[in-house]
């Protein structure tokens, strides 16, 4: 009995210990432009938006989320990098600040700020195919980027 309960608090603690392990995160060698190659990095991909639901809450990077600002999430870029969002479909783009993580919907590589959606021309369709550019790199070494 004794050690059939030692093996139910080892297996206990070995979940927490795995649950603590980070996640996959930013490695700045995929966005740094260190060579002529990695210049004008861009992803293609399905954007979509957030707003009412989400608007005075607390994002990723600890600032409150306001639904008018051009901010957006993304999941690996470090937190304050400038990405200039283009609409592939009617060409109209915009530049946004990452102060949070996301999308965690299906394969969308950007939730974009109300004001960015609209800017884009998303509001009716609510998602749409965008391609992204860095335009300035976020700090890699601020503490609160992963």
């Amino acid at each position: 009995m004794q050690s059939l309960l030692t093996y139910i608090v080892i297996l206990i603690i070995s979940f927490e210990i795995i649950g603590c392990v980070a996640s996959p995160r930013f490695t700045s060698d995929k966005f740094v432009k260190s060579s002529s190659e990695d210049e004008g990095f861009s992803e293609e991909g399905v954007a979509s938006y957030y707003a009412d639901e989400f608007n005075g809450r607390q994002t990723s990077n600890g600032e409150i989320y306001d639904m008018n600002e051009l901010t957006a999430a993304h999941r690996t870029l470090p937190f304050n990098t400038l990405v200039k969002v283009t609409n592939v479909q009617n060409g109209k783009s915009v530049v946004v600040r990452i102060n949070d993580r996301g999308p965690f919907k299906g394969e969308r590589i950007i939730d974009l700020s109300l004001a960015a959606a609209k800017t884009l021309g998303m509001i009716g369709p609510g998602t749409v195919n965008v391609k992204l550019e860095i335009i300035e790199l976020g700090d890699t070494s601020n503490k609160n980027n992963p």
